[in-house]
């Protein structure tokens, strides 16, 4: 194996090198073409890629005085590992901000990579300063308690049509949010790896006065 496709492909070699674009350009070669949202979630707080692996979390809105609150969702805010993404499937309710500055610092203090959250949060000024990755439909000052709650943790959950499940890997930046289910996992990175640095030998040939129409036909990538 050549040295710009090594046998093994960890995690921070794919934050240096791969993106939530290239990813599912990967993940349409091998016919997996549903595997980013089709809504808009939006970087709150960094402009980085974040990687990890999937921690899911089902949330509910309410409407009665919970006589548990946070009860699921510090279970799952202290079960979260090392290199994992909170994710939080909330159907896009505004109703709270279910995400906020003392969840971020809990879980990042685990070393927790980042939250998508398919809902609104708040503290975002906070969460910057952290400074701590989250994506979310938009903002809500709201507390969560007698609003919404945590109904499962580490089950199969749906946001924009595409499935997230624990352990899957997952990348998100300020193009959009790509899941790869882990039993395709090795394949689709290694075919990501192989583009990207491809991508980077057309990108060279073209500054070096090659056309887009040569390049394309020398390389057969675009």
């Amino acid at each position: 194996m050549n040295q710009s496709q090594p046998e093994t492909i960890t995690l921070d070699m794919m934050r240096q090198s791969l993106h939530s674009a290239i990813i599912c350009d990967a993940l349409d070669s091998i016919g997996l073409t549903n595997q980013s949202p089709r809504k808009e979630l939006l970087p709150m707080t960094v402009e980085e890629v974040v990687v990890g692996r999937c921690k899911t979390s089902l949330w509910a809105d309410m409407y009665h005085s919970d006589p548990s609150p946070y009860e699921l969702e510090l279970k799952a805010v202290d079960s979260i590992n090392a290199d994992e993404v909170f994710i939080a499937a909330a159907s896009g309710s505004m109703r709270s901000g279910i995400w906020g500055e003392l969840l971020s610092t809990a879980v990042k203090h685990r070393g927790c990579t980042g939250a998508i959250i398919d809902g609104a949060v708040r503290d975002v000024r906070q969460m910057r300063a952290m400074p701590f990755p989250v994506w979310a439909v938009g903002t809500s000052p709201y507390d969560s308690k007698d609003r919404q709650r945590i109904i499962d943790i580490d089950v199969p959950v749906e946001i924009g049509g595409v499935l997230f499940s624990s352990g899957d890997l997952v990348f998100a930046d300020v193009d959009g949010i790509a899941v790869v289910p882990q039993k395709v996992e090795t394949e689709v990175i290694q075919l990501a790896w192989k583009k990207v640095h491809e991508e980077n030998t057309f990108r060279d040939s073209i500054k070096a006065g090659m056309s887009a129409t040569e390049a394309f036909a020398k390389y057969g990538i675009l």
